[in-house]
């Protein structure tokens, strides 16, 4: 009994420094996680002390000038006012706070069908910039162009505002008409446009055949457009064509996967299509045939065809991401004009109240490892449309297969080669002069560095 006694003790004798440690260790750490926590709560309650006195002042003092002051401003509006500042102080033109009215706007707008002028728009450092004009629409009927700024709706001053505003000021009741004063890139002055609002129905895919060449439009990326595309293709293969045309044109892209898969139909297996780089500095390879439920969508067309890709101002995101695979693996020659320069990829988080935030969480980069964020992606060929045949093609009030000057340059363009290896032969050429007009810059920047010194 004395010898379990002593075994017993000499346990808590060697358990007794153990607890001590752990408390110790656990009061210092609840010590500076607690200062941490109190010194986090002060600094922020002096911001919020801050935000609560100019709101006082504004109360107090604020005199409403607004041209409509039919809606009172709510302590809703000032609440949606404040994230939405906060959201934007991180300086990202896709990171945004959607408060239930803009969100709903979203919403229709992925649904395929609202009433609007058809425009796709971004905030551009503070510029209510148009992505693209989507076809057959008022927007485009009205010659809107990817690129053009937005500075006024019905002489109201766009600048600075969020997207929130420009939705409720752009949409409104079928029939009705909205005026645009225009600034557009290369114009000395601004311009003025009166849109009519209609119901905006976006197709997803359109197949047809012109002068030889098979052409499938894709309108946009949704859930949809990997199985309507395969179709497109199946009816292609059918066809027994050797020339088929992807227009991109005035796509602002949508679904990443729907791009990815899209791709992974003309690559052999395991070939890199795009890299999701995150914020942690994790990465992430979407490769050909990972997404595809049967290989057999993969590397689906024979070695005879000649693919071109064609694009504009207004093909974006999804749009840059099939574009730039295909080019990069010298499955496609690209023709049209460079595209809109949008790398990097956005999530959205819906709130119980109808409001959301849409966010980005990484940069996407070609496979050959260049992130086209702002410069867009280079054509091999340029195929362009002058200013007077886009006022004839908007006289027609249509966007026809027949009535399509850039599209009528980009198939003779494809029908120059006799086989597809004088079509990858270009490409490499084009390839080559790019590396060279690089290299000459990089010396004549280090030239210039060491001219300096």
């Amino acid at each position: 009994m004395a010898n379990k006694e002593v075994k017993f003790s000499k346990i808590k004798v060697k358990i007794i420094p153990v607890l001590v440690f752990l408390f110790v260790a656990f009061a210092l750490g609840y010590f500076f996680a607690n200062k941490a926590y109190l010194d986090f709560k002060k600094e922020n309650e002096k911001d919020l002390s801050l935000m609560y006195k100019i709101s006082e002042i504004l109360d107090k003092d604020f005199l409403d000038t607004r041209e409509d002051q039919t809606e009172k401003i709510t302590e809703q509006d000032k609440m949606y006012g404040a994230v939405s500042g906060f959201v934007a102080s991180y300086g990202d033109p896709y990171t945004a706070f959607l408060p239930p009215e803009e969100n709903q706007g979203l919403e229709e707008s992925v649904s395929g069908e609202f009433v609007g002028i058809g425009i796709e728009f971004e905030i551009k450092d503070g510029l209510l910039t148009v992505v693209s004009a989507l076809p057959n629409t008022p927007a485009f009927k009205a010659g809107l162009k990817p690129k053009d700024i937005i500075i006024k709706v019905d002489q109201t001053d766009a600048l600075g505002k969020k997207s929130a505003w420009a939705v409720s000021k752009i949409k409104g009741e079928k029939g009705t008409e909205v005026e645009l004063t225009i600034a557009r890139p290369g114009l000395a002055k601004p311009f003025e446009v009166k849109v009519k609002r209609e119901k905006i129905d976006i197709p997803t895919i359109k197949t047809y055949k012109k002068d030889g060449v098979f052409v499938i439009k894709l309108y946009s990326f949704t859930d949809k457009s990997p199985e309507l595309f395969f179709n497109a293709i199946k009816e292609f293969r059918k066809s027994e064509n050797k020339n088929l045309i992807i227009d991109l044109r005035g796509n602002p892209g949508g679904h990443l996967f729907a791009a990815v898969y899209i791709a992974g139909m003309f690559l052999e297996k395991d070939l890199t299509i795009v890299t999701e780089e995150f914020g942690n500095g994790k990465n992430n390879v979407l490769k050909s045939g990972k997404y595809h439920q049967n290989f057999k969508t993969v590397d689906i067309l024979d070695d005879n065809v000649k693919l071109a890709v064609l694009v504009d101002g207004g093909s974006a995101s999804a749009s840059e991401i099939l574009a730039g695979a295909l080019s990069d693996h010298k499955k496609a020659i690209l023709l049209g004009k460079n595209t809109f320069g949008k790398g990097t990829v956005q999530t959205l988080k819906q709130f119980e109240n109808g409001s959301s935030l849409k966010y980005t969480i990484a940069k996407w980069v070609l496979p050959n490892g260049e992130w086209i964020s702002r410069k867009g992606i280079d054509v091999d060929v340029e195929v362009d449309i002058s200013e007077e045949e886009i006022k004839k093609w908007n006289e027609k009030s249509s966007f026809t297969d027949e009535i399509d000057p850039q599209l009528d340059r980009a198939i003779s363009e494809i029908k120059k080669f006799k086989t597809k290896k004088e079509l990858v032969d270009k490409i490499n050429e084009v390839e080559i002069k790019r590396e060279s007009e690089k290299i000459s810059k990089r010396e004549e920047t280090i030239d210039k560095i060491l001219n300096k010194k």
